[in-house]
């Protein structure tokens, strides 16, 4: 775990007693201080250390962060989420250096390391939690990725219906230490064997030209 990531829960674990006004503004402060030549995705692509897994690897992405996003209910908790009973999805926050890799290629990586057309599910999780998702975090992003949803449409890649939501960003709850870093720390696991790694294996040969050395 890196400083942006350690700052980033430091700052979410404090505010979670405060108001979501004081949330948001201490948000933007990590913004200003820390990360003023990057930008930030945030996607839902089943279970997130998966997702992270995939991103952490990627070229140009400085820092992943497994969380909660989508829903209403505040300070969520791991149990909340994954038993379906709150609205949020299991998500990762991202930040990137636009210098090194767009959003546009982000945003291929994300479905070619997913399936986006089952609806509340990928692989053998199912919920609502574990729904495909693209959180945009301005305009620019909103129309990359619906563009890039209709190109996929058009080319016919998938045979069912993108149920992919595209939907405004609003709050992150990052998710605690121990799901950060979750492939990494935890190799052997078997859910890690045999979901994670195959998605790895899979950006790493399809994607070789936006893989981070040593990765």
């Amino acid at each position: 775990m890196n400083y942006i990531t350690s700052l980033f829960l430091f700052i979410m674990a404090a505010a979670c007693n405060t108001k979501t006004d004081s949330l948001h503004t201490d948000i933007s402060s990590i913004n200003s201080m820390v990360m003023q030549n990057l930008e930030q995705a945030t996607f839902a692509g089943g279970c997130f250390w998966c997702t992270e897994a995939v991103f952490e690897r990627v070229r140009g992405v400085q820092d992943v962060v497994s969380g909660y996003t989508g829903g209403a209910q505040e300070n969520p908790t791991y149990k909340e989420v994954s038993y379906g009973r709150t609205d949020h999805a299991e998500a990762i926050q991202m930040f990137f250096d636009p210098n090194q890799i767009s959003y546009r290629e982000l945003i291929e990586i994300f479905f070619a390391t997913h399936d986006p057309t089952t609806l509340n599910r990928q692989g053998p999780d199912i919920g609502k939690q574990y729904r495909s998702g693209v959180f945009y975090h301005d305009e620019d992003q909103r129309q990359t990725v619906q563009k890039y949803i209709t190109i996929l449409i058009n080319k016919g890649v998938y045979s069912d219906p993108i149920v992919t939501e595209v939907e405004p960003f609003s709050i992150f709850y990052p998710a605690k230490d121990y799901h950060q870093d979750y492939y990494q720390k935890h190799p052997d696991h078997p859910y890690i064997q045999a979901i994670a790694k195959p998605k790895v294996n899979k950006f790493k040969k399809q994607f070789k030209d936006k893989l981070k050395a040593n990765s």
